[in-house]
């Protein structure tokens, strides 16, 4: 079961993951807009320094955390997942706040084909996190 969670979580990482000059931008937003947008980025920067721990800390929501096992089952999933994706590049296209839940519109490239998909995020204890995607 374990590992069907962590393969749920490749499209988390590849979505995270860029080429290694390419950073998500969060400029063009402001407010929660901006603070839901530096999630993703986050989450892009520390898959791509390979910090499983800053990710399951403090990109993902508890709830995904919880489901991947904890802390200790999250980081090596994550761990696992890092080391199969290909580069890839994600950029934010635009970002829908609702109360305490959130969605981002990300325009990523992987394997040479683009795609747009969305990430779900929710509010924990003031900061947003990760909680679904596509």
């Amino acid at each position: 079961m374990r590992r069907a969670l962590a393969l749920s979580c490749l499209p988390l990482c590849a979505l995270a993951v860029s080429a290694c000059a390419t950073a998500t931008t969060t400029g063009n937003f402001k407010g929660a807009e901006h603070s839901v947008a530096q999630t993703v980025a986050n989450l892009q920067g520390d898959v791509t320094a390979g910090e499983q721990k800053k990710i399951c800390s403090r990109d993902l929501a508890a709830k995904v955390v919880a489901s991947l096992g904890g802390t200790k089952g999250c980081e090596a999933a994550i761990k696992e997942q890092v080391a199969e994706i290909d580069n890839t590049e994600a950029d934010v296209e635009s970002v829908q706040v609702s109360g305490t839940n959130a969605t981002a519109k990300v325009k990523s490239t992987v394997a040479g084909k683009k795609t747009l998909s969305t990430v779900a995020l929710v509010e924990e204890n003031g900061t947003w996190k990760i909680s679904a995607l596509p």
